[in-house]
C-alpha cells in the first residue's frame, strides 16, 4: 500500500504562482510514474502533468509552458511548479503514483485562482 500526502494548494491571484508537492510512502517510488490530474466543478478529471521513472515528462495542452513537474527519488517527492496561473486553472488537483502493481491517488488539494 502506498500513501500520498499532498501540500501547497490555496488561493492565488491570476498571474501568480504556486508550488505543489506530493510525498509518497513505500519503496517503489523510483520505478514509478508520477503526476497530477485535476478536476474542476462539473468537469471530468484531466491530466495536468506526468513524469516517468526515467524522467520523461508529459503535460496537458492547457498548461504547457506554464507548469513544470520534477521529482526527487531520494526524498520520495514530486513537485509541480505552476506559473502564470489563470482562473481556469481553478480545480482540485490529485497526485498519483503508478507503481508496477497498482495506481494510487492522493487526497486532492484545492487550487483557486481568483482576484
Amino acid at each position: 500500500q502506498v500513501q500520498l500526502v499532498e501540500s501547497g494548494g490555496g488561493l492565488v491571484q491570476p498571474g501568480g504562482s504556486l508550488r505543489l508537492s506530493c510525498l509518497a510512502s513505500g519503496s517503489t517510488f523510483s520505478i514509478s510514474d508520477l503526476g497530477w490530474y485535476r478536476q474542476g466543478a462539473g468537469t471530468a478529471r484531466t491530466l495536468v502533468a506526468e513524469i516517468t521513472s526515467g524522467g520523461g515528462t508529459r503535460y496537458g495542452d492547457s498548461v504547457k509552458g506554464r507548469f513544470t513537474i520534477s521529482r526527487d527519488n531520494a526524498q520520495n517527492t514530486v513537485w509541480r511548479q505552476m506559473n502564470s496561473l489563470k482562473p481556469e486553472d481553478t480545480a482540485a488537483y490529485f497526485c498519483f503514483i503508478a507503481t508496477p502493481c497498482n495506481t494510487y491517488w492522493g487526497q486532492g488539494t484545492q487550487v483557486t485562482v481568483s482576484s
